[in-house]
């Protein structure tokens, strides 16, 4: 299978242009196109007046060689993105696997221990997502703040209350793994070549519950509104992990994906001799857009158009003294939330649905 890239539509033109545009680059006839899918669609709006799609797209020929041969420009093989999943070792493990937290970073590690055969045990602190709709909304409406189970904590982590936003900025071929993961899931498929993928929280509930339930399916056990109390450390190995339910589980790993809150825990590690490292503290400001003026920015005379969606925009400078200063975190068509997850503490963040239509 070949890529090809650089392949321009107009937004005035319909999606059955592109295949058009892909022969006529390739200067081939239709019948020599098996199949063609797209890789990634990105917009380019720096011309006043002009707008257009540019496309990615993985195509199968009946001569790819002759391509290639004739060396036409923005075309290469295809690299293969199958997930290869890691060897796996000949010791006889000692208990089964552990994953404390259930945030992304605890779902996809147990997601790939399940598929791989190792039926984790999962400790999350949070309520499962239908609980946490419940306290999250308690809170948003009622100011009844669940310290446990809220916008940060519980079944998928602070994202599931989020923009839904799948950027890394890391260039790793295994971030595919995550897509398909969230599109078979049940998650929009156009998120595996859009340039901004993006889900929604309206949409996350459902494909954060659909990802526990087939870790499940394949003998994971979660326990939600659980917290791990301590570690068991003998002579530097971990022999097991205790929990607030009364659970103790005999193993020599664990995977513990707590994000930046859950300071009982990180003071539990620290009394047990885990070594940590200090990450730099940042400083956030939050600032408010009103929609349609990011739109007018980005689209100019295209803004509002129906096959944009809400614009946003990246903006990075670097400052006398060596500092970095950058936009992140970028909700377009969103709300700003309370996410409290402390009492007496105040939390903000920018949450949108699957339309980003706020």
């Amino acid at each position: 299978m070949l890529r090809v890239s650089q392949i321009k539509v107009s937004i005035d033109d319909s999606i059955e242009v592109l295949e058009d545009k892909l022969v006529k680059h390739l200067n081939i006839k239709k019948s020599d196109l098996i199949e063609y899918k797209i890789f990634k669609q990105s917009i380019d709006a720096r011309r006043r007046g002009k707008l257009e799609f540019v496309y990615t797209v993985d195509v199968a020929l009946k001569d790819e060689q002759a391509i290639l041969d004739k060396k036409v420009p923005n075309v290469m093989v295809a690299p293969n993105l199958n997930y290869e999943y890691p060897e796996m070792g000949t010791d006889k493990l000692n208990g089964r696997p552990v994953v404390v937290g259930f945030g992304p970073s605890g779902m996809f590690s147990a997601l790939i221990l399940a598929e791989m055969g190792y039926r984790p045990v999962i400790f999350e602190r949070g309520g499962n997502v239908e609980e946490r709709v419940h306290s999250v909304e308690a809170f948003w409406k009622e100011g009844i703040l669940d310290p446990n189970s809220n916008v940060q904590f519980g079944e998928g982590g602070a994202g599931t209350f989020s923009d839904g936003k799948l950027t890394t900025r890391v260039k790793d071929l295994r971030g595919r793994k995550v897509l398909d993961a969230f599109v078979e899931a049940g998650a929009p498929e156009d998120i595996l070549y859009t340039a901004h993928p993006h889900i929604g929280t309206d949409l996350l509930r459902e494909v954060v519950k659909n990802i526990r339930e087939k870790i499940i399916s394949l003998g994971g056990e979660i326990y939600f509104n659980t917290r791990v109390t301590d570690f068991l450390i003998e002579d530097g190995q971990l022999k097991g992990v205790k929990a607030s339910n009364g659970m103790t589980v005999e193993t020599e790993h664990a995977i513990v994906g707590i994000g930046h809150s859950a300071r009982d825990t990180f003071y539990k590690l620290y009394d047990r001799g885990v070594h940590m490292d200090a990450k730099p503290f940042a400083v956030g400001v939050r600032v408010e857009h009103p929609q349609t003026l990011i739109d007018k920015s980005q689209y100019k005379e295209f803004a509002g158009h129906p096959k944009l969606g809400a614009a946003e925009y990246r903006l990075t400078h670097q400052a006398s003294n060596g500092r970095g200063v950058y936009t992140f975190c970028m909700c377009p068509g969103g709300l700003v939330v309370p996410s409290s997850s402390e009492k007496g503490r105040l939390v903000t963040n920018g949450m949108s649905e699957h339309a980003r239509a706020e």
